[in-house]
């Protein structure tokens, strides 16, 4: 019993300090919003912060000559300039038109001044001319009998206008700072001077300011959150096209390590063997023979530790890493693949075929896999045929297809086609760029697309001198 008691006190104490703790907080965020709403509102009230002009990249303002473009970057600044003139044009003219109910045409021009000044300071200082317009809205009000109290036509207008620009040119604090100040403002001067509510237009200024904020502020998200996309897309594209070449020169850098790891080993093996394959070798040359090896040996291990660093986790699917390097030996089974997946290809061999160094072979190999692979992605069922042309000074290479052919269905099953690299004529280029050789693609005349690439063999005379 005693400890049920104990535990009811202790939950009774407990609610009225959780209670209060909520409170105290609620107070402090309301305090903490309003120091900042004052703090925007006060601190840099007469900051200089001109009125920026339209972007004029859209692509129908590009066909405008110079000065076309320069006058819609202005539109804006023309725009207030206008109605500031209009302002002092209306409010001439209203006491004009009522001079025998008490106005005059310099109380007009006074009225109309006092609602377009504010927005000439809004092309300099916007802050500064949404101060200026809540001070000369009083400063008016006692002298303008022809209209509501205390926001005449003019006046209510222009401050609506600098508000909402304001309100997109600052933060959310700025534009609830400036609503509640020129509402509570106007609230208490209307209880100064003894006005019945139904005689001013103080409710009419605090709806309209807020539908109008609050359009502003969503067009303002809206377009900042377009922004955002726009800019991260651009990141994401140069940062994916950063790693795409990355990720080829990491693969060429490997398979570069194969075909180099292989001579660096035979030529180690043979500077090991030559030794014994002579009798009577003398001292000098043994110890010749024993250095190449070495540098081979130290060539090869440095070669591995380099690419241990460059070298990335994920290897291409259609490659265990320790299978050996593709040459243009097993051609006929990626057009087997290729033509299992279901697309229409032939092999077109000209000039006399002969064995090319190990990196042409590759290179050849995989530029012909990637380009079967975009054939597959992007025309699919397309007549498509693969052109090898040994010449003297090296090997061309052509891939070309046909239009796209409509609602192409595979015949059978696809199966792996072999996919390239995956990184499109950006790999084709690196590999190409490695050789010293020459790239050009492009759409042909009927619809289709080529890849023409041409890889020297200048290592072939190199290795037989």
């Amino acid at each position: 019993m005693t400890e049920t008691t104990q535990k009811t006190t202790g939950a009774d104490r407990s609610g009225p300090r959780t209670e209060m703790a909520i409170l105290r907080d609620a107070v402090l965020v309301v305090w903490r919003g309003l120091l900042v709403m004052w703090r925007n509102l006060y601190v840099g009230a007469l900051a200089l912060r001109p009125l920026p002009q339209l972007s004029t990249d859209a692509r129908v303002l590009q066909r405008l000559p110079g000065w076309g473009r320069r006058a819609v970057s202005r539109l804006p600044h023309a725009a207030l300039v206008a109605l500031a003139g209009v302002l002092i044009w209306g409010s001439w003219k209203l006491e004009s038109d009522n001079w025998w109910e008490g106005g005059t045409d310099l109380e007009g021009v006074f009225v109309g001044l006092a609602a377009a000044l504010p927005l000439l300071l809004l092309l300099f200082r916007p802050l500064a001319a949404w101060w200026l317009s809540l001070a000369l809205i009083f400063a008016v009000a006692p002298y303008s009998w022809l209209y509501p109290w205390p926001w005449t036509e003019t006046g209510l207008t222009s401050h609506l206008v600098i508000m909402v620009i304001v309100a997109v040119r600052s933060p959310l604090a700025t534009a609830v700072g400036m609503w509640l100040v020129a509402t509570v403002t106007a609230s208490v001067a209307t209880e100064i001077s003894d006005r019945p509510l139904d005689a001013t237009n103080v409710p009419l200024f605090a709806g309209c300011s807020a539908v109008a904020l609050t359009v502003a502020l969503l067009i303002r998200g809206l377009t900042s959150a377009r922004r955002e996309v726009v800019a991260k897309d651009e990141i994401t594209v140069i940062e994916r096209s950063k790693r795409t070449v990355l990720e080829e020169r990491t693969t060429i850098a490997r398979e570069l390590h194969d075909v180099v790891a292989h001579h660096m080993s035979v030529i180690a093996i043979q500077a090991e063997a030559a030794p014994y394959r002579m009798e009577n070798v003398p001292p000098e040359l043994v110890k010749s023979f024993a250095t190449i090896r070495e540098n081979a040996v130290a060539a090869l291990a440095e070669l591995r530790r380099v690419l241990g660093v460059i070298r990335i986790s994920d290897y291409e699917l259609y490659d265990a890493p320790e299978a050996p390097q593709p040459t243009l030996d097993v051609l006929d089974g990626l057009l087997a693949n290729v033509r299992q997946a279901g697309l229409p290809v032939e092999k077109v061999i000209t000039g006399a075929r002969r064995e090319l160094p190990q990196g042409v072979e590759l290179s050849a190999f995989r530029i012909i896999q990637e380009g079967l692979s975009n054939v597959l992605r992007h025309a699919p069922g397309a007549e498509t045929r693969v052109e090898l042309a040994y010449v003297s000074v090296g090997l061309g290479v052509r891939i070309v297809n046909g239009p796209v052919v409509a609602d192409a269905v595979p015949e059978t099953e696809p199966g792996p086609p072999g996919p390239g690299s995956g990184h499109g004529i950006t790999g084709m280029r690196e590999r190409v760029a490695m050789l010293d050789g020459e790239l050009t693609t492009g759409a042909t005349a009927d619809g289709g697309y080529e890849v023409v690439a041409f890889l020297p063999a200048s290592a072939v005379a190199e290795e037989t001198a």
